[in-house]
């Protein structure tokens, strides 16, 4: 009996969880496991070991006994304090203490920006394609995600027309990544300086994911939309040092809103978590505190990443057609030789024929299907055998 037939033949599951599917990203992770010597370029998470500084700061607070019991419920003030100073010099924003709360990555604030922000039926504005968590944290608040579609011609940049038609008498809020995943958009200033205006007329909440916030390249610069004075109470942001400082394990992340919202988010950050690991929010101190050299590492060895995929995907031009990330460490190329596939069916034919492991499009919407995402946090010689890989099996090589 599958998930489904359960759900359907029981009725002991909830309506809003039985109708969200199975999640591509962790089924392909699933298969891949099955299969000796994949070519993995299906997850979003860094091969890189976290920094030694920060492990040996975990360590540290360990051996000194600080890490056994819970921390305050918003976080250690000290880490709180370093958030704050950290989002006025890179973003722009004027924080305090008091209007941060670390979470458990980046993932459970953004649930508890969601809880907080809507009610059941509530509508939720998304680009598609999007990150397929975000479709669900919707779903599972019980309100309607509402995708509406990017412009996959100009880099899959914000639609603004089609996001004013899609505002409704029940739309609550605007939650989009940025850079994106799966895309690798970067929304720039002007046109989020757009998005506030939308959100100030029809008095949404805007909350975003700024887990990519420095993997930007060329001429391309992140842009914070809570530090616009005008959407102080107008914006929920999230953030996280899993991506930041290759701590994906790690489970730390953090969020910033007004103060007058904080006590509300925490209501549904306690439930969720009660407080993120003490023993992480020690390691995530240090990786403020500490040498910021290995961000920049990361930065440098991941545009040479995407070049190097950039640079084999334009060897394969009647295969895949794609638009050049701006930002982030995915990209979202379309299939155009799929022999009538689907994303899922050609991507389990990958992996299984071919031995390369990528993304179904259509786990990140509608829009997304005819697609796939690839990671590029990667060594380059992983890039360089998928993509040997893949020219054997479709004959170009």
């Amino acid at each position: 009996m599958d998930e489904t037939e359960f759900a359907a033949g029981q009725q002991l599951v909830s309506a809003r969880v039985a109708r969200i599917g199975k999640s591509a990203i962790h089924e392909m992770t699933r298969l891949a496991g099955m299969i000796e010597d994949v070519a993995f370029l299906s997850w979003a998470k860094p091969t890189s070991d976290t920094p030694e500084h920060i492990r040996e700061a975990a360590v540290a607070a360990i051996r000194d006994g600080r890490v056994g019991g819970y921390s305050p419920t918003g976080g250690l003030p000290a880490l709180r304090e370093a958030i704050a100073e950290k989002l006025a010099r890179d973003n722009g924003i004027n924080a305090t203490p008091e209007e941060i709360i670390v979470t458990v990555g980046a993932i459970e604030g953004l649930a508890a920006a969601i809880m907080a922000a809507v009610d059941p039926g509530d509508e939720v504005l998304l680009p598609s394609p999007t990150y397929s968590t975000h479709i669900r944290q919707v779903i599972m608040a019980s309100a309607k995600p509402v995708l509406v579609p990017t412009l996959e011609e100009r880099g899959f940049a914000l639609d603004l027309d089609r996001m004013r038609e899609a505002i409704t008498p029940r739309t609550k809020a605007i939650l989009y990544c940025s850079p994106s995943n799966p895309s690798g958009t970067v929304f720039g200033e002007e046109t989020l300086r757009q998005v506030a205006a939308i959100a100030r007329e029809h008095n949404l909440v805007v909350i975003t994911d700024e887990a990519y916030e420095y993997f930007v390249y060329d001429d391309h610069r992140h842009f914070s939309i809570a530090s616009l004075p005008e959407m102080r109470r107008h914006a929920i942001s999230c953030f996280t040092f899993t991506k930041t400082y290759a701590m994906t394990g790690w489970r730390i992340g953090y969020l910033h809103a007004d103060a007058d919202w904080i006590p509300q988010i925490t209501k549904a950050h306690i439930p969720f978590a009660i407080c993120a690991p003490t023993v992480s929010q020690y390691a995530a101190l240090a990786a403020l505190r500490g040498p910021q050299d290995c961000v920049a590492d990361f930065q440098a060895h991941y545009r040479k990443a995407r070049d190097r995929m950039c640079a084999r995907l334009d060897r394969l031009p009647d295969d895949f057609g794609y638009q050049r990330p701006g930002g982030s460490y995915l990209m979202f190329p379309r299939i155009l030789a799929s022999g009538g596939e689907d994303s899922i069916a050609f991507c389990k034919r990958l992996l299984r024929e071919a031995k390369v492991s990528a993304t179904p499009g259509i786990a990140f919407g509608p829009t997304g299907e005819s697609h796939l995402r690839l990671s590029f946090c990667v060594p380059l010689e992983t890039i360089d055998l998928a993509f040997d890989r893949l020219e054997a099996y479709l004959g170009r090589a």
